[in-house]
């Protein structure tokens, strides 16, 4: 949800069902726009460079699809969550043929996309107006190779993406080699991403997570990204591009992931919890 370097002030807003939407204008890249919702980064998008991933979680996730597979292998994907569908113009770009389905239950936010940042000319791109447990409930069974969950309200994943009952109907979604992806964000110790990543592991045995180290310390508010399957992950290729790439990030499994997790409980539909909201000085807010 934060982006490296700096970008241009534009007063464009627009209303949506989560308050009102900015459309910022990089600086530095001409066809480069921030879509803001409440004054939180949602999206970075290049209209002419779809393969342009500037928010460092999101090269995170993209480092994840590129080791997935064959190169150039097409997916069957499902986003919980679109934005401005920044993930989805990626594997379109770079895994031609791939079919996907974004959901998004703010339709006046999908309009917005539509009008101001189009994705017509994505191919095999579908987006659904719907939240996300209605929609994965709605998909067939072993529909697809890829899930990816990338959702927040403002600045915050809603609870109810977050439990292991819907992490369970995601694993029902996915054929057998598939793959969730999930971006997490939390603060000082993770409470909230340790007991994701609890969550996650109790339904898929083979999990993985990447954050760079600092925010893996639970020493800064951040984004964790979660890979999880019923197979194995390329860890050990995963592990080179993460230490290598543009952003270094440090990758976690087995009893390293135990120890992260040390007991932390799945969260479960019946729990009261609150998911973690950034404070006011990560997006520059006062």
């Amino acid at each position: 949800m934060a982006r490296r370097g700096q970008r241009e002030p534009q007063a464009d807003r627009y209303p949506v069902a989560n308050g009102e939407a900015e459309l910022l204008r990089d600086a530095d890249r001409d066809n480069g726009w921030v879509l803001c919702v409440g004054g939180v980064p949602q999206s970075y998008v290049d209209l002419t460079d779809p393969t342009y991933l500037d928010f460092e979680y999101m090269r995170l996730m993209g480092d994840v699809i590129d080791c997935l597979g064959l190169d150039d292998q097409p997916f069957d994907a499902v986003h919980i969550g679109g934005a401005a569908c920044t993930l989805p113009r990626y594997i379109a770009a770079t895994r031609p043929g791939s079919r996907q389905v974004v959901l998004e239950p703010d339709g006046r936010l999908v309009q917005l996309v539509r009008e101001q940042l189009p994705v017509k000319n994505v191919p095999g791109l579908k987006i659904r107006i719907v939240d996300g447990r209605a929609g994965i409930a709605a998909l067939a069974d072993a529909a697809d190779d890829l899930a990816v969950l990338d959702a927040f309200a403002e600045a915050s994943m809603p609870v109810e993406l977050a439990t292991q009952e819907f992490a369970y109907d995601v694993a029902r979604v996915l054929r057998p080699g598939g793959v969730y992806l999930i971006n997490v964000a939390d603060g000082f110790r993770l409470p909230f991403a340790r007991r994701m990543a609890a969550t996650v592991r109790s339904v898929f045995p083979h999990t993985l997570m990447l954050a760079e180290p600092g925010i893996l310390r639970g020493r800064r508010f951040g984004n964790l990204i979660i890979a999880a399957s019923r197979l194995p992950l390329p860890t050990a290729q995963l592990t080179r591009r993460a230490a290598g790439g543009l952003v270094q990030a440090r990758l976690i499994e087995g009893a390293d992931l135990t120890a992260f997790i040390a007991g932390a409980a799945p969260i479960h539909d019946r729990d009261e919890i609150e998911t973690p909201i950034p404070p006011p000085q990560v997006f520059g807010r006062p």
